[in-house]
Formats: C-alpha cells, structure tokens, sequence
C-alpha cells in the first residue's frame, strides 16, 4: 500500500478556495517576516478522491469494536450505542468552550451535576470528583485522597496492600503517590488469602486497594471481612472499578464497606477507547474523603450550578479545565437511555457470556480456577503441543477474523489468556469465537508452524516484538515531494 507521499503529484489539490474580498496585501504586512517559511512545506499533493480513497483503505486496515467481538480482559471493549455519539456532537456542546463562563455553561454544568450523581447512586458513596481523565488517573486521584486524609491526621502511613490479581496500574499509581506497594497472595480459589492479609496488615499500611471482581474475572466473596480487617486497622479500601460492568445495577461498593471508587465512564457507560484515549474516571468518596477532593466540585445552589473552588483541604486540581466532558455526555445519555432495569440487563447478560465460554472452551484448555466467573475469565494456553505458545494462538486467532483477548495477564497464571466477551455479543458469534479457538487448538497439534508464522492473513504479518520496542522505527523513509 502507497503512502501518502507515494501518491502525490505536483500541482494537484485536494480543495478548491475562492479568492479572498478583501484587498490584496503582501504577506509581510501580515505576518512578521521572521514567521515565514523560507521553503514550503513538504506536504503531499494529491486530489480529493485519492486523499478520501487513502485514508478510507488506511481505516479498513483497523479492527475496532463495531468491526466484531472484542474480547479484551479487564478492558470491557463493549459495542457503543451510536445515540450517545449523536448527542456528544449536538452543536452546544461539541462548540462550547471552558473558559466561557458558569453563567453561559449552566445547561453543561448541570449535566455534569446530575451525572455525577447518578455515579454516586451507583456507588453508593456520596462525595464526588469527574476530574479524573481515565481510570488509571482516578487511581492515582485515589492514592493521594488517602494520603492526604492520613496527612491530616497527622499520621505518618506508607504502605499500600495490594492483591497479586489486581489490575496492572493499581502498583503503578500507588507508588506514583508515594506509597510503597506490599503484594497481598491469593488463596487457592483466586480470592484475597484472608490470613496473609493479616499478616502484612501494620500501623504503617494506609490502605488496600481492591479490584473487584478481580483480574480473575472472581468476585471476592469475603470483601466485607476484607473491609473489617483494613478498617480495624485504621485504613481505607480502594475500590478499582474497571470492572464494574459485571456488578453494575447489581451491588453498589459502598454498601462492600469500600471508602473510595473510580469509574471507568469509557468501559462500564459505554465510549470508545483505545490507543490511550478518549477516557473518564471518576471518583466517589466517603463522607470523609469528601473535602480533599480535586478542585473544582460541580455544586448546586438553588436552581444555579457553579463550580467550588472554595474547598481549602483540596488535594488541587488534577486535570485542566474539568474533565473529558464529551466522554461525560455520553455515558450520562447512556445511563438515562438504560435506567434501573437496563444496567441490571447489562451485568447479567455481560456475566451470562463470560460462563458461557467458560463452560464451553474449558473443555479444549486449561482453565485454572474453574469456579463461577463474573464478567471475564482467564484461560491458559499451556499443554496444547508442540511448544505452541499463547502468543501463537492470539496471532492465529486473527487469522479467523477476531481480535484476540488479554494476553500473559494476570501474572498468577501462566500463558493466561483473559476473555471477556460484554454484554453486547449474540450467542451466534460467541459460537463462532468458541469453534476458532477449538480450530486453533487442532492446529496446535496437528499443524503448529501455522500458528507460530501467523497471522498469515492480516496486513501486517508477525513482528520481531523485542526489536520493535528497542528499535521501533516511527517514520517511512520517503523520497522528497517533486515540485
């Protein structure tokens, strides 16, 4: 396939201006002339089919979530209703800017409101901060709510509890804050070991921080004697709520005795993510973690809605500005599209396929903790043959049209692949998913140099993948634009 460069001749144009009205200047009346260019860019020249039919073919190389299942542990890549884009478009949003003023904002600000109050019906806490610009940001939000509340205090606690399935950033964000991390062991089950717990809890430990369910796709059963052990110590719990789409409109981590919860808006209320972005996380907070949050707080007072800097044991702001509004418009419009009934259908029917593949594909591979999953489960692609590896059968899955699950996650299990399909996948194409990877495991036995050279059918076949971290190389060489 061309590049752009490739495809460019002199003298043609994309776009056809009309002539300027007003008279004609030279460009050093206008611009200093140490701001001009002494060359002109080296941009392509290319008509407007050719620019349109590239970026077209460039897009068809993707796979995406409206493309077909998704199936990313612990990322819930769910299907997004295309109303909530419609809405997050709508012109007095997408042009409104947040330098123009509470008293121009107060449509927008009331949204954000009545968002975050749905948020914190849902967590069942009623402090909180939108802030936050992905989930791992609301971790880190998190992290220092807690040490900020130990600060004040005047207590000196330095130590993070964190379980060995927890998700990947949790580590990352504790010690970001300034925590030093203590991995907490699982128990045979998959759940937090209740007596290593015990034993790592000292007078130095500010807290835990709980992902629930866990990367196992487990929920932890004993989360309230989890809760009493942190709290009798003196500590709070962190609640990691990026899997929340398999509890959602179910059981609210509040009521579980947990002291602070992030939202991840673009898994659980439905936005497109990916590649870094676009992202939200809120976070909610007990009574008393309430005054330490971010500044500024959406409020209310009367009918006005404002913004409340006035709050002097704020942690500061986190974010500029207040947040990713337009991933906000949409999982509000999502929230109030569903209501009660509709978030219930959400975890039931996301835990529903999650047991379904389970069941099914347990018979072909390992499945280390065979118990009840939530909304995801985690597989192993160890004991198929043939030195064939999970990376082999994630690259071969590709070839069958699938975009392959987590893989090598969580560390706890070895060769792990983490499924987890969403609520938003019909029985049909779980069937499909479920005849590839038993394809794939004949393959592994009878013909395992397909599935070490795959994929064999994707634009781009298998990389040296320790030299494109070492090496990468982030630019085409090109020969120069003729003009």
């Amino acid at each position: 396939m061309s590049t752009i460069f490739e495809l460019s001749k002199p003298g043609r144009r994309g776009v056809s201006l009309p002539r300027l009205d007003l008279p004609e200047r030279p460009l050093e009346e206008l611009i200093p002339k140490r701001l001009l260019r002494r060359e002109p860019p080296g941009l392509p020249e290319v008509s407007q089919p050719d620019l349109v039919r590239h970026y077209t073919r460039l897009s068809k190389l993707n796979y995406g979530v409206d493309d077909g299942l998704y199936p990313l542990g612990s990322c819930t890549m769910k299907y997004n209703p295309k109303v909530n884009e419609d809405l997050a478009r709508l012109p007095q949003f997408k042009f409104a800017h947040p330098l123009q003023g509470e008293e121009l904002s107060q449509g927008i600000l009331r949204l954000m409101f009545e968002l975050g109050e749905l948020l914190k019906g849902i967590a069942g806490l009623p402090g909180i901060t939108l802030q936050p610009a992905a989930g791992a940001h609301g971790e880190l939000v998190g992290m220092l709510l807690i040490k900020k509340y130990f600060e004040e205090r005047g207590e000196r606690r330095t130590k993070i509890l964190l379980p060995d399935s927890a998700h990947g950033t949790n580590p990352a964000s504790a010690h970001t804050a300034g925590f030093q991390v203590i991995e907490t062991p699982s128990d045979e089950r998959g759940m937090v070991d209740l007596a290593g717990l015990k034993r790592n809890m000292t007078e130095e430990v500010a807290g835990i921080m709980l992902t629930v369910p866990n990367t196992l796709g487990i929920f932890e059963e004993a989360i309230l004697e989890v809760a009493e052990v942190i709290h009798k110590a003196g500590g709070l719990c962190y609640f990691d709520g990026a899997n929340l789409n398999s509890i959602v409109g179910r059981a609210r981590p509040g009521d579980m005795g947990m002291d602070i919860v992030h939202f991840n808006l673009h898994k659980t209320f439905s936005t497109p993510h990916g590649g870094g972005g676009p992202g939200s996380g809120p976070v909610a907070v007990t009574e008393e973690l309430e005054p330490y949050l971010p500044v500024p707080v959406v409020a209310r007072k009367g009918e006005r809605y404002y913004l409340d800097y006035d709050r002097p044991k704020s942690i500061g702001g986190i974010h500029s500005f207040y947040g990713h509004f337009a991933v906000m418009v949409r999982a509000y419009a999502y929230i109030l599209m569903l209501g009660d009934e509709g978030l219930r259908a959400v975890s039931g029917s996301a835990v529903l396929a999650a047991n379904y593949l389970k069941e099914r594909l347990k018979r072909t591979y390992k499945l280390p903790y065979d118990r009840l999953c939530k909304h995801e489960f985690v597989l192993s692609g160890k004991g198929l043959g043939n030195d064939v590896r999970t990376l082999d059968i994630a690259k071969r899955l590709i070839d069958y049209g699938f975009h392959p699950p987590t893989i090598y996650f969580p560390l706890i299990v070895e060769e792990a692949l983490m499924i987890e399909p969403t609520e938003t996948v019909s029985k049909e194409e779980l069937d499909r998913f479920i005849a590839a990877l038993e394809e794939i495991a004949k393959e592994a036995k009878e013909h395992p140099q397909l599935l070490k050279e795959a994929p064999h059918n994707a634009p781009v076949r298998r990389l040296d993948e320790v030299r494109a971290a070492r090496q990468p190389i982030l630019r085409a060489e090109l020969r120069p634009v003729r003009r």
